[in-house]
């Protein structure tokens, strides 16, 4: 796997959603499949037959020639209704399943039929929807034709995630271009999606350009800002830059506790990883192709996930690192034991040692360990390295004796 596509494989899923649909562009039959209506109205009645709510009808269309429409058209003509909310809801979950033709279709009706009334909300959903179905050409004309009521923060923030989602980065950086001219409030999602994208193209010395443009506007970073500006910093061994952004975040008005706890992991990846200042920040390279600077950003979002409490995140990264064949580093392996760690999940933490050993292409030392255990020390958290002192222990990692 291409280290720049798994860079994108493993992106904090940011997907914008919301939008609706413009005059002019709802034709049904860009979303009809090439088979005639008339055999897709007799199959998909003998799906729906005996079938209870409409959201069942629908997740029981299988194959994306199969018509929601149809579906949709049937549920009506039984005199049942189907408000706003209901499609958007149905939506939504098409979209989480990866059903983006369906997902559009249930768009498509609210478009094309009246007595539903589109939020910004829907207006962008609608971007991302064509994108994922028809291409970024086709959400890209879509958006030019929308009203200028329409042509909101959502619907900007939409068009420039589909863009930076393929690294379309002429295209990208055009467009905020034009969103930093115009009049309207966006959030920090807007600079975050240009910060994900000079990361996945490898031009992270851009992403703190991103952040002085922020607070030129006066716009609140969240979590995801900070991780991708420290991340940057610490891909370029700007380890003096790394701690002065730490000690920002500290001070910041709505720092939590999910703040504080990606604080610590970034400390504690620092200490213990020794990463060290570099004067001239360039690329060190893998053995197996990935840069020194990439191995580093999939580490952070190895933390920012820990942080953020979401263990299946956790474990889906890394399952996807040790399926990538290329040579991880020790420090992948003690970035993932203290996010671990830092969740209680003791269990993990153990077989992630196992998996450590077993490992023919990064040699398993015992001394890594130390150096996390004496990271979590010198942060304060004794209990946790308490734990993990006990716990290596038990995996004959140290003796008894050791301190």
């Amino acid at each position: 796997m291409g280290s720049r596509a798994f860079f994108l494989s493993l992106r904090r899923a940011r997907c914008v959603e919301g939008l609706g649909a413009a005059n002019g562009w709802g034709s049904r039959r860009l979303l009809s499949s090439g088979a005639g209506l008339g055999s897709e109205l007799v199959e998909d009645a003998e799906v729906v037959e005996g079938g209870d709510d409409l959201k069942s009808r629908i997740f029981r269309l299988r194959l994306p020639k199969r018509s929601v429409t149809n579906v949709i058209q049937k549920w009506v003509g039984e005199g049942n209704g189907i408000s706003a909310s209901e499609l958007r809801q149905i939506s939504k979950e098409l979209r989480k399943s990866q059903r983006y033709k369906h997902a559009l279709e249930v768009s498509e009706w609210m478009v094309t039929n009246e007595g539903y009334e589109l939020s910004d909300k829907d207006y962008a959903d609608r971007i991302d929807l064509m994108t994922k179905v028809f291409g970024v050409d086709a959400a890209e004309r879509y958006f030019e034709g929308l009203p200028t009521s329409a042509k909101t923060s959502e619907t900007y923030t939409a068009l420039l995630h589909s863009y930076a989602s393929l690294k379309m980065s002429d295209k990208a950086a055009d467009l905020y271009e034009k969103i930093k001219d115009s009049n309207l409030s966006f959030s920090a999602l807007i600079y975050n999606e240009m910060m994900t994208l000079y990361m996945s193209i490898g031009q992270v010395e851009k992403v703190s350009s991103v952040v002085d443009e922020m607070k030129r506007q006066k716009v609140a970073p969240d979590i995801f800002t900070y991780n991708l500006w420290i991340s940057s910093y610490a891909a370029m061994l700007r380890i003096d830059e790394v701690d002065r952004v730490l000690d920002e975040m500290s001070q910041d008005s709505i720092s939590n506790e999910d703040w504080k706890r990606y604080r610590q992991l970034t400390r504690i990846y620092v200490i213990s990883s020794q990463l060290l200042n570099s004067e001239s920040g360039g690329l060190v390279e893998a053995e197996k192709g990935i840069t020194q600077r990439e191995w580093i950003t999939y580490d952070f979002l190895v933390i920012l996930h820990a942080s953020l409490g979401k263990k299946e995140r956790v474990d889906q990264i890394w399952k996807s690192l040790r399926m990538t064949k290329q040579k991880m580093t020790s420090r992948n392996f003690m970035c993932v034991l203290s996010s671990y760690l830092m969740l209680g999940h003791m269990k993990e933490v153990g077989e992630v040692i196992d998996q450590w050993k077993q490992a023919t292409i990064t040699s398993f030392d015992n001394s890594y360990c130390n150096r996390l255990l004496e990271a979590y020390r010198e942060i304060g958290l004794i209990d946790t390295a308490n734990a993990f002192y006990m716990l290596l222990i038990e995996k004959n990692c140290i003796s008894g004796d050791d301190p």
